[in-house]
């Protein structure tokens, strides 16, 4: 409680040094979730890392990109930026504007415990499933999200009776603004031809299998030329690149797990691992030993 009120009353009188305590690992949280407000001119930037908890970035002003997995997102104003534990992430922060934002850690075994039938971090998982992390709220959408949020930076500078309960009660009610507002964009994307859907379900269950273009074509009944268009046209991407993707994505998260970056490779269907170790790096920017370590 006292951390968070440090946070609102450094940001409030505009000093940009944060209390000493930090998170010397990524992907470690000791509360249920930390808030904080941050404005300065330039932001911190890192290297491509992940954490073991799920992560809200809500854009106030500035110019910043992030690159999550294998897409590239331009944060706006007002937008919110969902990533999920485990994913791959990395902010590019035009440092010539000054840049403030909310950034929400969250511990979701601690809100499924406590409102399981909520589903409160499905949202996070949706995310991931469709590869579509970035939420662009409507001016409505963000007046409700942005009077949440002074409502619960007031309630973090109470000091009074019940003042962390009302803490809990704001983020529990700004996920579940989240949670609507994901559903809203979701209906609203165009929906994937079943056939697409089955093929890459199929993909997602077999990376560890040879997947060419003329089997895949054959499990949907569709002649290899139509399938390459369809496909493309519906996920922005050529089969062999959406599945070496997908194949470098899982062995990222293995290796993660604690899987050898060997092992990690031939289970994630690269038989080659030299070729493997070239395309991990080109496509997250670090080597395999590196995540691990």
């Amino acid at each position: 409680m006292l951390e968070n009120l440090q946070i609102v009353l450094y940001t409030a009188f505009g000093v940009t040094k944060m209390p000493e305590k930090r998170y010397a690992r990524e992907g470690y949280l000791r509360e249920n979730y930390h808030y904080f407000h941050l404005k300065d001119s330039a932001g911190q930037e890192r290297d491509f890392h992940f954490h073991d908890f799920d992560k809200l970035v809500l854009l106030l002003s500035g110019r910043v990109e992030y690159l999550v997995e294998s897409e590239r997102y331009e944060l706006r104003p007002g937008t919110v930026l969902l990533v999920r534990h485990h994913a791959i992430h990395k902010a590019l922060i035009d440092q010539s504007e000054p840049y403030e934002r909310i950034i929400l850690y969250l511990d979701r075994q601690y809100f499924d415990r406590t409102m399981p039938e909520a589903r409160l971090m499905d949202c996070f998982d949706q995310a991931d499933r469709s590869g579509q992390w970035l939420l662009e709220p409507d001016e409505a959408q963000r007046r409700e999200i942005r009077e949440t949020l002074a409502a619960y930076e007031k309630a973090a500078a109470d000091t009074r009776y019940g003042a962390q309960a009302m803490c809990d009660t704001w983020i529990i009610q700004l996920l579940v603004q989240i949670g609507r507002l994901n559903a809203a964009q979701r209906r609203s994307e165009k929906s994937v031809d079943p056939k697409i859907r089955e093929v890459l379900s199929y993909i997602n269950e077999n990376l560890s299998r040879e997947l060419s273009v003329e089997e895949l074509a054959e499990r949907v009944y569709l002649s290899r030329y139509h399938f390459m268009r369809l496909f493309k046209e519906q996920t922005g991407s050529t089969v062999h690149a959406y599945v070496r993707q997908k194949r470098l994505l899982c062995a990222a998260r293995l290796i993660r797990e604690g899987v050898p970056a060997n092992k990690a490779a031939l289970d994630s269907g690269f038989g080659d691992y030299s070729a493997f170790h070239r395309a991990f790096k080109a496509s997250f920017g670090i080597s395999p030993g590196k995540l691990k370590q």
